[in-house]
């Protein structure tokens, strides 16, 4: 999905599909994922994307919220040309820090074509980066290494728990016609340690938990859709919990869906009626004018939450590279007025509608 609802979407291809001449595989029902393979890239694809979440703290107590993505986009021009510089593959990167003591969010990111060691992303197992920011997985275990304008991460993700595979066995829905898929799987309570630098101050030591998505599709956006409202949340327990909304233009809802996985490792998928997002309380951006639902009303079948952000402004302008401006954000879960698990808010389409 981004997030997440929806892989194929103009956050990830700067390029416009009418240049498109090739065509890409298609997203099928019963398809086996292979792991470590399907960790890897999958450039046949149009597009694809590793995207990490999380809440860490330090020592001294202090929360962060913090997020780490790398998109690969296959824009289908030039591959018949031989030269190097040929855009086959473009990769992009985004890195955020929400820290509630700034009141807004610090963010940065990246955009290269693939080659001559600006870009690459692995088809053997998760190893990608732009420029020198790098996400690798070895010995089970993911690595970041970012350094931004104002912040430097340097973390690493452990795995606690089996894969999710969203949807129907990694096969996830993202419209009524089946074709508008993807392929879906997370990694909820990964466990993070490293340090978080920012600019200005010293290095602090840092853990928490952390929420990887992982997901690569051919198709575009429906025409129909909008935008998307997206949710990962790592619940007490040891429980995890993904829903989304593909909005239509109207601001309805054009297709829903999610997956929970309680602390007993039992599996539901949710079909689009037991999906709902009620929007609580806005927040209007001072530098764009967008207005966001930051905080949540979440309904996952018999599972309800109120998500509540860090902190309002958490705004990511990303025109730099992928083109749009978005709502990504460190939620808590509450339920029933008390802590009940944290995650991630992704909003998008609110800015303007998303184009394809």
């Amino acid at each position: 999905m981004r997030r997440r609802a929806f892989l194929a979407s103009p956050l990830v291809l700067a390029v416009p599909v009418a240049l498109a001449q090739v065509r890409y595989p298609a997203v099928r029902a019963g398809a086996d994922l292979a792991f470590p393979r399907d960790h890897g890239s999958h450039p046949d694809y149009r597009t694809e994307w590793w995207y990490i979440t999380g809440w860490v703290r330090t020592k001294a107590g202090v929360e962060l919220g913090l997020q780490v993505t790398f998109f690969r986009s296959r824009p289908g021009i030039g591959e018949e040309n031989p030269s190097r510089f040929s855009p086959r593959q473009l990769l992009f990167a985004h890195a955020a820090l929400s820290d509630a003591r700034s009141g807004h969010l610090l963010h940065d990111q990246r955009a290269a074509r693939e080659g001559f060691g600006l870009a690459a992303a692995s088809d053997r197992n998760t190893e990608v980066h732009v420029d020198d920011w790098r996400l690798a997985r070895t010995e089970g275990a993911y690595s970041a290494r970012v350094a931004g304008r104002d912040f430097d991460f340097s973390l690493r993700f452990r795995p606690t728990q089996p894969l999710l595979l969203e949807g129907e066995g990694g096969f996830s829905r993202k419209g009524p016609d089946p074709a508008q898929a993807s392929y879906y799987y997370s990694e909820p309570h990964l466990q993070v340690t490293g340090t978080i630098a920012v600019k200005g101050e010293a290095a602090p030591i840092v853990s928490g938990e952390a929420w990887l998505d992982h997901e690569w599709s051919s198709e575009a956006m429906a025409k129909e859709a909008a935008g998307w409202d997206w949710v990962g949340l790592n619940l007490a327990g040891g429980g995890a919990l993904m829903a989304f909304r593909m909005r239509d233009r109207k601001g309805g809802v054009y297709w829903a869906g999610g997956t929970h996985r309680g602390a007993d490792g039992r599996v539901r998928v949710f079909a689009p009626a037991e999906i709902a997002f009620s929007p609580l309380r806005d927040w209007r951006s001072p530098r764009t004018g967008a207005t966001y639902p930051v905080s949540m009303r979440l309904r996952a079948g018999e599972l309800e939450f109120t998500l509540e952000p860090s902190m309002n402004d958490q705004e990511l302008d990303s025109r730099a590279s992928t083109g749009t401006i978005y709502w990504e954000g460190a939620v808590k879960a509450l339920e029933g007025g008390r802590s009940a698990g944290q995650g991630y808010l992704e909003l998008t389409g609110y800015w303007k509608p998303l184009k394809f």
